[in-house]
């Protein structure tokens, strides 16, 4: 009997020291939610008329407010302009890449 006391001591013992270690490996819920976060920073958006892709960031989303304050239009997210408006969108992008340098 005393062999089998050890034996579920010790098994008891090897869990109770591993468990931690597997929380430890797995992700934690506010994890997915920083990196789903991090992917909406870091969208890319492909420009049709330039042929070319660009990164939409905290700089992109200014640019692109600035672009809305010039026309005098209130603030709708790029996804959800027209084709038409989001090539006008990056047609004056491309005139206005001094932008990245004037604002960091």
């Amino acid at each position: 009997m005393r062999g089998k006391s050890q034996w579920l001591t010790s098994a008891a013992l090897s869990v109770a020291m591993v468990a931690p270690m597997g929380a430890l490996a797995m992700k934690a819920p506010q994890d997915d939610h920083e990196r789903h976060e991090q992917e909406e920073r870091e969208q890319r958006v492909y420009d049709s008329t330039h042929k070319d892709y660009h990164n939409w960031d905290a700089r992109q989303d200014q640019a692109y407010r600035r672009w809305l304050e010039e026309k005098h239009e209130a603030y709708m997210e790029y996804n959800r302009l027209d084709r038409k408006r989001q090539e006008e969108y990056w047609k004056w992008r491309h005139k206005h890449e001094d932008f990245d340098h004037d604002h960091h």
